[in-house]
């Protein structure tokens, strides 16, 4: 009965926190703007060059993801904005790279959460998703 009570109060106060940054916040610090693809003759799919996503807003900072796209496919992945401050510098430190490398892999958005990072994971999700739609992939 006292886990349950526990719980139940746990999750009320979850719900009740506010975001800790301002959405405005970012873009008035001077957030990266998306950089349009550059595609070469031959449609969707066959693009080369650089796109970046949309920022996305996350509990702890906003993230937003470069790609660099040869032939159609992914062959780099860089997170130009991640959280920063506290201990948001270590877990980005730590999943970044791994979201990297993921995106790289699948090629795609579909790619795990890193452990530690929910928040991280899925901003960094939707910024390459948005990159994605932006290189007609």
């Amino acid at each position: 009965m006292l886990a349950g009570a526990a719980t139940v109060s746990g999750i009320v106060l979850l719900l009740s926190l506010k975001p800790a940054s301002d959405p405005g916040a970012a873009s008035a610090a001077g957030g990266a703007p998306p950089v349009a693809a550059q595609s070469p003759q031959g449609g969707r799919g066959a693009g080369s060059g650089t796109v970046t996503g949309d920022v996305a807003r996350t509990e702890y900072g906003p993230v937003q993801v470069r790609l660099t796209v040869a032939g159609g496919r992914i062959t780099g992945a860089e997170a130009v904005q991640a959280p920063k401050g506290g201990r948001s510098d270590q877990v980005t430190a730590d999943a970044v790279p791994q979201l990297n490398r993921a995106a790289v892999a699948a090629g795609n958005a579909d790619i795990d959460a890193v452990s530690g990072a929910t928040y991280t994971s899925a901003g960094y999700k939707q910024s390459l998703q948005s990159a994605l739609d932006r290189a007609g992939g």
